[in-house]
């Protein structure tokens, strides 16, 4: 992994990452927003920029803040959300309503209500209950609300399954079952509420290899000239997906964006030239590959246990309740200790979390120099799905955010207090 320093210490966008610690305290996500404007710029480049009607929507589930969103709207991206927690997010963010789309397999009344009142871009349709639900709340609104389909294109990908998402066996999407599928593309041609757009896939996370995408390209573009040979209706909009992968460890080979991006386009618009048919939108949906590398994770090492012959196991004031990967589906990481990192390693550690659980360990059997209590561990690329599913298990606090620029800190998430962990709590009279 590379990494720059300065008089020992790690640099992150030019901060010192042992002042940030003992500014801001432990632990703590550290954002770069150098790294991430990078990754959006070459989106910008060699996508957006190099085809015609196409779209970038930031997958804020990967991280979502006031400030993350703020970065996304200067670019003029579009952003997708999957929660009314999102779209509230969005809401008080300022954020364009017309360049948000709402997606989630289990959208609640609430939440559609509110997508259809802030007036999104567009819905993602994900069961067959929902284009229902939607005509009858936009009906009652006197809307007409954008929808795509979101299907299941049952390609298998090389990822853990747990972020396998486009396989048949799938939570997520409908069966491409013309039996399944169609009844709902006719309702919705149909329905003067709804304005069918077009389909929607997305095939899983942490990919480093194009062909689950190129299929999936090929069975939507099978569906669309399908619509138009049964219902005799243009498709209008396709939307991609996201989940490019990342570096984690130094053994993984993430690809630039255009290593999807390219062949999916070419694939499109050689089926448009065949067909005679006008190219749709085209929308992908990168979280991850945005925000992943640009964050590290700041801990203070405490508790240090040798077990002669068997391990050694340092602890950090945090693990798994700001990281939970590792222990949810064995995430590997790698890292450095920030106020030694330009030392020889000299030691295999463990880094180990205080959690209350045997999984709770961050990485296991890492290289380090002579680690001692109150050096500072930095856990690299946890800039997407860190805070976002961080928890209070145990009563912990979920750590701050600080951005970073140039040598610049601002802090974007303030530290959880006491208060506010049990603000929404309550003693019933009957136990007073």
């Amino acid at each position: 992994m590379d990494f720059e320093t300065k008089n020992g210490h790690l640099m992150w966008d030019g901060c010192d990452t042992v002042a940030l610690a003992q500014e801001f305290g432990t632990p703590l996500y550290v954002m770069s927003q150098t790294k991430i404007e990078n990754k959006l710029n070459e989106l910008q480049t060699n996508f957006v920029d190099k085809y015609e009607k196409v779209r970038v929507a930031y997958a804020s589930k990967a991280f979502s803040t006031l400030a993350m969103l703020k970065i996304i709207e200067k670019q003029g991206f579009s952003l997708e959300v999957l929660s009314d927690g999102e779209l509230y997010t969005a809401i008080k963010a300022d954020f364009p309503p017309e360049l948000i789309e709402m997606n989630g397999n289990n959208k609640s009344l609430a939440e559609i209500e509110m997508a259809i009142d802030y007036g999104v871009g567009r819905i993602i349709v994900d069961s067959l209950q929902e284009v229902a639900i939607i005509r009858s709340i936009a009906a009652k609104k006197n809307k007409v609300i954008n929808i795509l389909f979101r299907i299941t294109p049952e390609v298998s990908v090389a990822t853990h399954s747990f972020i396998s998402t486009g396989q048949k066996d799938s939570k997520f999407g409908i069966p491409i079952d013309p039996a399944i599928l169609f009844p709902q593309v006719e309702q919705a041609i149909q329905a003067p509420e709804v304005n069918f757009l077009g389909f929607h896939f997305h095939v899983g996370s942490q990919l480093f290899e194009n062909n689950a995408h190129l299929a999936a390209v090929t069975i939507a573009l099978d569906l669309v000239r399908l619509v138009k040979e049964k219902f005799d209706y243009i498709i209008e909009e396709l939307n991609f997906g996201g989940g490019f992968g990342v570096t984690y460890m130094d053994s993984d080979q993430p690809q630039p964006f255009n290593y999807f991006t390219d062949p999916m386009m070419e694939r499109l618009l050689d089926f448009c030239q065949k067909e005679h048919y006008p190219q749709p939108a085209v929308v992908i949906e990168p979280g991850r590959s945005i925000v992943a590398e640009a964050g590290i994770t700041l801990h203070t090492i405490g508790a240090i246990k040798e077990l002669p012959g068997i391990r050694k196991y340092a602890s950090i004031d945090g693990g798994m309740t700001d990281n939970i990967r590792p222990g949810l589906y064995q995430a590997e990481y790698t890292g450095v200790l920030a106020n030694k990192a330009d030392e020889p390693a000299i030691e295999t550690v463990t880094i180990s979390g205080k959690a209350c659980e045997s999984t709770d360990i961050l990485i296991k059997d890492i290289e380090l120099p002579k680690i001692e209590a109150g050096d500072i561990f930095a856990t690299f690329s946890t800039g997407a799905y860190g805070y976002s599913m961080a928890s209070n298990y145990n009563k912990l606090a979920i750590p701050a955010v600080v951005l970073v620029k140039n040598g610049k800190a601002d802090l974007i998430v303030r530290r959880q207090n006491f208060d506010q962990m049990l603000a929404n709590e309550i003693i019933p009279a009957s136990l007073k």
